[in-house]
């Protein structure tokens, strides 16, 4: 017989990816690890039941967090990264030369040896790079605590259950705010809108008291069922959003990146949200 994954994250609404052949299947000391392959995605990475990243749009994920604010920007030396403990949000800001340090802080210490082993298809050797001050700690006790100020904080988080629950909160974000030096960006994994529209307005209404900049983009993530994916972008500097195209474009040549869905036009265009994903981000009358 066939054996199927099903997801069961959205109420009223399942989806299921044929397993072809199961890879891993185990616990760390946090959560579930599944990874399999599928014929359409390749090796597929499942915690606690939900499809966290594939081989085949992986891409997409993690260049439309990194390299959107590290471009908009223009000048960024330190980035902090909550969560990703798959590597492949790390493998991406290591690609910008002139960064000098990455701070990751991920819960499960478990999640980053596995990485290491099985998820190379991911993470590369962004491991092994000298830049990467790697914490294993809880996000909310490290930005809290630190004393260390960075340019751009990317909280690539799995969605508000578990482990993951508490990078949702406002006491989360009133401790990001304090780690971001002056000017710097605070992008968020938001889920699909579609389906989630409460995780995206419940960040952004946090945020909004905390920034003078605060909204979203998007961008198409195929394993993510049910559209657009959106994220959340906060600063206190209010012309990032509004970066020129053309500066983009500069930039984004200087940076020498080769990417397979970044590029300034997509960067551009991202933050055009249809009047429904707007109107999530504005406070309610």
């Amino acid at each position: 017989m066939d054996k199927w994954f099903e997801e069961k994250l959205y109420p009223g609404y399942r989806t299921k990816l044929e397993i072809d052949k199961v890879l891993y299947e185990g616990n760390s000391e946090h959560q579930k690890l599944l990874l399999f392959e599928n014929s359409l995605y390749g090796r597929v990475l499942a915690l606690n039941d939900i499809i966290q990243t594939t081989e085949r749009d992986e891409f997409i994920y993690h260049e439309m967090l990194t390299h959107p604010p590290i471009l908009a920007h223009g000048a960024v030396r330190k980035v902090l990264i909550i969560g990703g403990g798959d590597g492949g949000m790390l493998e991406e800001v290591l690609k910008h030369r002139g960064i000098s340090k990455v701070t990751m802080v991920e819960i499960d210490g478990d999640v980053v040896e596995f990485s290491k082993e099985h998820l190379r298809f991911i993470c590369n050797d962004a491991f092994e790079d000298e830049r990467l001050d790697l914490v294993i700690a809880d996000g909310i006790d490290f930005v809290e605590k630190t004393d260390e100020r960075y340019d751009v904080m990317i909280v690539d988080s799995s969605d508000p259950v578990g482990p993951a629950e508490v990078l949702f909160t406002q006491r989360f974000y009133a401790g990001a705010k304090r780690c971001l030096a002056q000017g710097g960006v605070l992008v968020t994994q938001n889920g699909v809108p579609f389906h989630q529209g409460q995780e995206l307005a419940g960040t952004i209404s946090f945020l909004r008291p905390l920034f003078r900049d605060t909204s979203c983009y998007v961008a198409p993530v195929p394993i993510y069922i049910g559209g657009l994916m959106a994220f959340g972008w906060a600063t206190d500097n209010v012309t990032l959003r509004q970066t020129p195209l053309e500066r983009l474009r500069e930039r984004f040549r200087a940076a020498g990146l080769d990417t397979r869905h970044y590029s300034p036009e997509v960067h551009f265009g991202a933050f055009a949200l249809p009047p429904w994903v707007r109107a999530l981000t504005e406070p309610k009358k």
